[in-house]
């Protein structure tokens, strides 16, 4: 065997591990390092996919209540366990149905195949169950917001997100009054 001959798989071995890498750093680009959902961009890509081939698809926006006083009281590592358990339980909750993602923050966003067959109901129970942290039981709420792209004139991801948004911020607002009415 001459040296030429010898040598012309190493440039393409070269590539293949060069490659190997990048597709590795872009995969863990699309997860959120502290949660593992996806990010923005990964959750992106799959709500579009899932809009295209879903007509009954549902776009939700989940935003932790009373985040800053859970990290402010109880430290930043129990807000971390705050975040990750409220990822766990959306990501079970979307089960094969659907798939989730954290906006960044306290936000967490997800999409469903079909939000009637989904109980909306049950994900508002599952965030509002204490996380048990440290030997202590920490309260958890968040407030939810949702909708059903058959409901929008056209289907696009940016007004789901939209109606999704103004959702969310509803029932934030019904949950301050609720709580204060409580006092």
């Amino acid at each position: 065997m001459d040296l030429q001959t010898a040598a012309s798989p190493t440039p393409l071995l070269g590539w293949a591990v060069h490659s190997s890498i990048l597709t590795r750093r872009l995969g863990s680009a699309r997860r959120d390092p502290l949660t593992g959902l996806h990010t923005r961009a990964g959750w992106t890509a799959r709500a579009e996919h899932c809009i295209r081939r879903h007509p009954r698809t549902a776009v939700l926006l989940v935003d932790l209540d009373h985040f800053k006083t859970l990290n402010d009281t109880h430290g930043h590592s129990a807000g971390d366990a705050a975040l990750v358990e409220t990822a766990q339980r959306l990501r079970t909750w979307c089960g094969r149905n659907g798939t989730a993602g954290r906006l960044g923050g306290d936000e967490f966003v997800a999409v469903v195949r079909n939000l009637t067959a989904a109980d909306l109901g049950a994900l508002t129970a599952a965030l509002h169950r204490p996380l048990h942290y440290n030997g202590t039981s920490l309260p958890l709420a968040a407030s939810v917001g949702a909708c059903a792209l058959a409901d929008l004139p056209v289907p696009a991801l940016t007004d789901a997100l939209a109606a999704a948004d103004t959702a969310m911020y509803a029932a934030k607002g019904r949950s301050r009054r609720t709580s204060r009415a409580s006092r």
